[in-house]
Formats: C-alpha cells, structure tokens, sequence
C-alpha cells in the first residue's frame, strides 16, 4: 500500500502550516517555497483541503489559508481522505461497489472491513500536531539515505520516501 504523491505532499503541506502556528494565515506560494510542493499543486491541494474543511480561504490581498481547526484535531486520516476519498484497501469494503470478480465466491471478504478499519484507525491515531514536529533522527525500524541527491534543503520535515527501506 502507498499514498498517492497528492496526499503526501498534502500532509507535508498540512504540517508545514502547523508549524507556523494557529491563526497563521499562510499562501500556496508559501507553502511551496517551504515544502518544494510545486506552486500549482500547491493550489490544487490548498483547494481539497478547504473543500474538507481542514483549511479556511479568504481570498483578496489579504488573502490565503489558516488550518480550520487545531493540529491537535486534525488528523493523517482526515488529510489521506480530502485528497484520496475514503481510505478503502479493497473496492469490496466500499458497500457501494460490487466490480470484484472473486465477490461472489470470496471467503475473505468478511474480513476486509475489520482490516481496513485497523489501517483507518492507524491514521486517524495520528495527529497533525505529531506530524507537524520535526524529528531529526531517524524512526527506528527505518534507514534512510539521500541517494545521492544534492537538493537544498527546504526547512520541512519531508523526507524522500522513495529511498525508504523497512529493516
């Protein structure tokens, strides 16, 4: 299972905007700088994230976003799912969709649902404000290593993914 690179950089964006501080009104054009978050998709995920209700807009001079609610309420779950739509690991835990051809005779379906509602609650255990603290040393279980990439650092937490390798 992988995030899109939308609901990455979105929740690299969101804890960029933590940082600042409640009440912090911030512009996509700030967050990109921040974050290295190209400036369009920037926008778009500026646009997501409000449609949710995790940012406020104003527009005008005065203008760009604030977090909608503290860091403290917003959780990885509610970021992951303004962009991706509701977490579903399977298309059989949507009740909705029935385009599985194993459906009918699928003995783990059952199943399914309680699986996705553990990696659901994982995310939602996770809080903005925990994701928005910069962690200098490595999660344990974790190596990481540049790959040689010689990027100027961009002051966010975002760390290259790609090169990420579980132990």
């Amino acid at each position: 299972m992988r995030l899109s690179s939308l609901a990455d950089y979105a929740v690299v964006m969101m804890a960029a905007a933590a940082r600042h501080g409640a009440g912090a009104r911030l512009s996509a054009t700030i967050l990109a700088a921040e974050t290295g978050v190209p400036l369009p998709t920037a926008q778009k995920l500026a646009g997501k994230l409000a449609a949710a209700g995790l940012l406020e807009t104003q527009r005008g001079a005065a203008g760009g976003f604030v977090l909608a609610k503290s860091c403290e309420t917003i959780t990885l779950a509610d970021i992951v799912e303004a962009v991706e739509g509701p977490i579903a690991l399977t298309s059989c835990v949507e009740e909705a969709k029935h385009d599985c051809a194993l459906e009918s005779a699928c003995k783990v379906r059952p199943h399914w649902g309680v699986v996705n509602e553990a990696v659901r609650g994982a995310f939602a255990n996770v809080s903005l404000a925990s994701l928005s603290t910069v962690r200098p040393e490595p999660v344990e279980g974790l190596s990481f290593s540049s790959k040689g990439k010689d990027r100027a650092s961009t002051g966010s937490a975002r760390t290259d993914f790609d090169s990420v390798s579980i132990a």
